[in-house]
């Protein structure tokens, strides 16, 4: 597309991105094929999580995000689920507690240890059970350290209490899969996508939909909230299936403000926003560019600055929180992107050329750290509160905080030679309804063989009674 020329001035204008060196990329990874779409990709400052391809059940890796390079063939994997991976997510506020949802119906919470795995995690710290189809998207709530929110298949999103390990309530207003989640500044309103072209606004203590819009013109895939603004950003596919992005007023979504064509291609555009800069990041799945807009409350609204351009398609992309940037090099936000045909994970910086290597106050505001507003039951009760912000100048420090602590529940189980009878998921495909025959007809005939052998037994201790009974009377 053409885009509108403007003389605008803006300290954004020159942002350029800069791929990591050679020795700063993350090689030989196996990343999945699975074509959910999701970005298979988290990082924060301490870890980096990619989801793997694996046999016999779901797995992602987890290294140290210092620790570039190439990966051990036989580097250890969190692979405690029983279906494909299909989403991850690290807790905003611990930084060694992640979120995993799967195909196998579970949403599970890990605790990875401080400097990485060493053997392969299988026990989560918490594994919730309340989808009866597989759960696609996790998202933390950005203000409370113990609120998890789960969207599955059976189209209903969970919110979760870890501190508690149950979930709280549950939002059953969608008509089909839900497609992503997005949450204000504050955590007070829940943005949703659905497969059903309907965008909605949620209260999400109350499960209310406040407003919504039947995108006919628009077919929204994602959505995301643009801070303190009010607005909303989606992006989609126009009737005449080319790629837009749609901006809304969050309190009035009968139309959009202002309506984008992107170009023609059919991969599903990523939209990342960084509240700090206003700047929206556009990434298209199987692209190989990454355009980028500073958003502005006037016309034109989407301020076109320029594009980064690389030949590797991209799987999906992890974002580095701000606290994990390099302030020096005036780097104001980094991808981590995945390339699935090399096992290659590059590191993109976005950064503002400046020539002074003072610390520059004008593109680093307060942003938000990693000490939580809100207790998870603060917030179930009502209380609303923006993040908790801290400034980049001194190079962060994160305060000392106290560790995750999971519930201790009670388990109930029903063990049967080992196998946990209520644990175990029910086979979901041929192949797997095929393995559990094989493996009861083999448990079948070995409580066969034992059943024979104790009868055996049984009658040469019988015979052995007998003939004592018959001896003792002689001796007598």
């Amino acid at each position: 597309m053409s885009w509108r020329p403007t003389y605008r001035s803006s300290k954004f204008r020159n942002v350029y991105g800069k791929v990591g060196n050679r020795e700063h990329c993350f090689d030989g990874f196996p990343i999945t094929k699975n074509v959910h779409d999701n970005h298979f990709c988290a990082v924060n400052s301490k870890f980096l999580a990619v989801v793997t391809e694996s046999a016999g059940g779901g797995s992602f890796i987890v290294v140290p995000v210092s620790q570039s390079g190439r990966l051990d063939s036989h580097c250890p994997k969190v692979c405690g689920h029983q279906g494909n991976v299909l989403d991850i997510k690290w807790n905003p506020f611990f930084e060694n507690i992640i979120a995993s949802c799967s195909e196998d119906t579970s949403v599970r919470v890990w605790e990875i240890p401080e400097g990485g795995l060493r053997r392969n995690m299988t026990e989560a710290v918490l594994e919730l059970y309340g989808h009866s189809r597989r759960v696609g998207v996790i998202e933390w709530h950005p203000t409370s350290s113990g609120i998890l929110f789960s969207a599955g298949y059976d189209y209903k999103i969970l919110i979760w209490n870890l501190e508690i390990g149950e979930p709280v309530k549950m939002i059953d207003c969608h008509t089909d899969v839900i497609l992503s989640m997005s949450f204000n500044t504050d955590g007070s309103l829940l943005a949703t996508s659905c497969k059903d072209k309907k965008l909605r606004v949620i209260e999400p203590r109350s499960g209310a939909v406040l407003q919504q819009a039947s995108c006919k013109n628009h077919r929204v895939n994602r959505v995301v909230f643009l801070g303190n603004m009010k607005r909303l950003v989606t992006t989609g596919v126009s009737r005449w299936n080319t790629r837009q992005i749609a901006l809304w007023d969050q309190e009035d979504l009968s139309m959009p403000i202002v309506e984008e064509d992107i170009d023609g291609l059919s991969g599903l555009l990523f939209p990342f926003y960084d509240a700090d800069t206003h700047m929206l990041y556009l990434a298209g799945k199987g692209d190989g560019n990454i355009r980028y807009f500073e958003i502005t409350t006037e016309k034109p609204y989407f301020q076109y600055l320029t594009e980064f351009r690389s030949p590797a398609p991209q799987k999906g992309l992890g974002v580095m929180p701000k606290h994990g940037l390099d302030v020096g090099a005036c780097e104001v936000f980094r991808f981590y992107k995945l390339v699935t045909l090399k096992g290659l994970i590059e590191p993109i910086s976005m950064i503002v050329p400046r020539r002074s290597d003072t610390y520059q106050e004008d593109i680093y505001p307060m942003t938000a750290g990693t000490e939580p507003a809100l207790t998870a039951s603060e917030w179930l009760s009502g209380i609303n509160r923006d993040p908790v912000l801290i400034s980049l100048k001194e190079g962060y420090q994160q305060p000392n905080q106290l560790a995750f602590k999971a519930p201790v529940k009670e388990k109930k189980s029903m063990v049967v030679n080992g196998i946990d009878l209520l644990e175990n998921v029910p086979p979901r495909t041929e192949n797997e309804l095929l393995r559990v025959f094989f493996r009861q007809q083999d448990e079948l005939r070995r409580l066969k063989e034992e059943l024979t052998t104790k009868d055996v037994r049984i009658r040469q201790l019988e015979l052995e009674l007998n003939n004592l009974k018959n001896v003792s009377p002689n001796n007598v």
